[in-house]
């Protein structure tokens, strides 16, 4: 019963509780690191504000996991490697020809850093003009990509939510250096989950504490992630049970289905 006033929620709160409420499940886990959502975008985003600040493209992701919702332009990156990947200038020949990677360390020539500008996943140009952020306590889109920040253990359960119902192989690619590529720009494009080690410039930043790994979800495998970890047990029977207990009840569970077989 309330007090004679009536609240009136807006569209726009209808739509952002209800994709929180379809995301909640990733809650349970409490991660150390809010989830972030990211979404590509040709035309402005409605309801949250440009970054007032100048960050590199792995940075804003920080900075979202720190309680903000955002969006960036061309203007706000200071590393030219984000609006590259992203489609919003030109390649720069020199990074592209190899030469940068060798001077800071991360290649022994110019042939083995060039090699990986072939192969680094790119939006097209002119596709992509503003880049929204988002915790997901605060997320009023939906995402392209849902970003987790999980230690080990919390890898291994979305890892197995993505194939609990389907049987999908999970992989990790990526590349030493624009790790961010791999991050944000790879799962959206190839629609699949992709497990990012931190990169250099990501190392060099500080921007993971050791032990925790950033898993990239991209939109089209987030209904049936949230369907899996409703149905599946988080910590299965054989966890918990010690190494003999569970080589005796795989045992027990084989000739069973051996016997079943035979009839």
């Amino acid at each position: 019963m309330n007090d004679g006033h009536v609240c009136h929620e807006t569209g726009r709160d209808v739509a952002m509780s209800s994709i929180q409420e379809n995301l909640s499940i990733f809650n349970k886990f409490k991660f150390e690191r809010k989830p972030v959502g990211v979404k590509f975008s040709r035309t402005k985003p409605d309801g949250i504000k440009r970054l007032d600040k100048l960050l590199d493209f792995c940075e804003m992701l920080v900075e979202a996991q720190n309680g903000k919702s955002f969006y960036v332009s061309k203007k706000n990156f200071t590393c030219p490697i984000g609006p590259l990947i992203l489609g919003m200038v030109d390649s720069d020949p020199v990074f592209e020809s190899g030469r940068v990677g060798p001077k800071l360390e991360i290649f022994k020539d110019a042939r083995a850093n060039r090699g990986v500008y072939q192969v680094v996943p790119r939006f097209a140009k002119g596709t992509v003009k503003y880049v929204a952020f988002s915790p997901l306590d605060k997320l009023s889109f939906e995402p392209d990509v849902l970003i987790i920040t999980a230690n080990l253990s919390q890898i291994e359960i979305l890892l197995r939510a993505t194939s609990y119902s389907t049987g999908k192989v999970w992989s990790s690619k990526g590349t030493v250096v624009m790790g961010c590529a791999w991050l944000y720009v790879y799962p959206s494009l190839s629609g699949g989950l992709n497990l990012t080690l931190p990169s250099f410039g990501m190392r060099a930043r500080n921007l993971f504490p050791e032990g925790l790994l950033p898993v990239s979800i991209p939109w089209n495998l987030l209904p049936s992630m949230v369907r899996n970890l409703q149905d599946m047990n988080w910590v299965p029977h054989s966890y918990t049970i010690g190494r003999e207990q569970h080589k005796r009840k795989v045992k027990r569970i084989v000739e069973g289905l051996r016997q079943e077989i035979d009839c």
